[in-house]
């Protein structure tokens, strides 16, 4: 058996895809673009692993796609490619576009047509067995009110950034899949993820790079937009979970149960980097935080309402935050060649020198 990961040399899916082949025997096909955030360095330890079938390519290559569907026959594919930033997406929204809404409906073409072509008999039931699993965000379901419910499965979509919107296409072309075509999908919809291996452009990696460089810590608006934290690991065997149990067709929303505002994230970074790697003038790194001019139109509030994974799948996030935001900032505080790498572009190096 063996399972087929799309975007597995990025954050969550490389995190993912190391947490499966601990914890697992079966094998995994990684399909990674190796875009800026696609990098080989974080998938370092599975260099020599024979379970790890690493392949550079796009989800949008129908014609790829097929080939590794028939060559190796997954029991399952788990959709991890996306582009994420939603900064990158204001200022160039194209590419999200075509990775996002073409690369899934490419992708989902080609998983329809395997999936059709799967024995469907009592001694091997491989077509009722088979699983699509998509993985998305909150951020299609856009901003909530300082007082509203969190969001639940049935919360209307209302995607405010072009990252969002081309996150909520997928998601409705996932569903549609399944309504249509009978494809046995699941989706997920998580918050904000932080944990080891992260792209420093987001704010808890570029937190802790910014600060240690002695550089300013860039704080939107007034701060106090509010997420929903989840570590990375915790989001992993939620996805687990879903895989092994879900219902298909169904919404599954994974959260950490951490709503903070970003400046209390900051603020705690900068206590612990205090405590961790003191600065040499002995003052606090909270000195450096800078407030700049806010994002356009930037969500206010995202919080996860995750009782039904809970109350359907028997899933707990294992961490806290206070528990998962020290991992984090240790493994930066240990990894000075892998955030050296990313900063400098090296970790591309790999990329030209085994896919040149």
């Amino acid at each position: 058996m063996t399972i087929l990961v799309t975007g597995g040399a990025g954050f969550i899916g490389a995190n993912f895809v190391l947490d499966w082949l601990a914890q697992s025997d079966e094998p995994v096909v990684n399909l990674d673009k190796l875009t800026y955030a696609g990098n080989l360095e974080t998938l370092a330890p599975l260099q020599n692993n024979p379970r790890h079938i690493f392949v550079q390519g796009d989800i949008a290559d129908k014609a790829l796609v097929d080939s590794l569907l028939a060559q190796h026959q997954p029991r399952a594919v788990l959709n991890f490619a996306a582009e994420s930033h939603v900064d990158r997406s204001i200022r160039s929204p194209e590419d999200f576009i075509q990775t996002n809404i073409v690369g899934t409906f490419r992708l989902l073409e080609a998983v329809r047509a395997y999936w059709n072509s799967l024995p469907n008999d009592s001694e091997q039931d491989d077509k009722s067995t088979f699983r699509f699993l998509h993985v998305s965000t909150d951020e299609v379901y856009g901003s909530l009110g300082a007082t509203d419910p969190a969001f639940t499965e049935t919360h209307r979509y209302e995607p405010n950034s072009p990252y969002s919107a081309s996150k909520a296409a997928s998601d409705h072309l996932v569903r549609a899949y399944h309504h249509t075509y009978g494809l046995p999908v699941l989706t997920t919809n998580c918050s904000n993820n932080y944990g080891p291996y992260h792209f420093p452009e987001k704010l808890i990696p570029l937190m802790i790079v910014n600060a240690l460089a002695g550089k300013p810590l860039p704080v939107y608006g007034d701060g106090m937009q509010v997420r929903d934290w989840l570590y990375v690991k915790d989001h992993c065997s939620a996805i687990r979970r879903v895989l092994q149990a879900g219902q298909t067709g169904e919404v599954y929303n994974v959260g950490g149960w951490n709503e903070k505002p970003n400046i209390d994230i900051v603020k705690t970074i900068c206590a612990l980097l205090d405590e961790l790697r003191p600065r040499a003038d002995a003052t606090s790194y909270t000195t450096q935080i800078a407030y700049v001019k806010d994002r356009p139109g930037h969500d206010r509030r995202y919080a996860i309402d995750a009782s039904k994974l809970e109350r359907e799948l028997g899933w707990k996030p294992a961490e806290t935050f206070e528990s998962g935001i020290r991992k984090t900032v240790l493994w930066y505080l240990g990894n000075d060649e892998w955030v050296a790498h990313v900063q400098s572009g090296a970790y591309r190096e790999s990329v030209k020198t085994q896919y040149s």
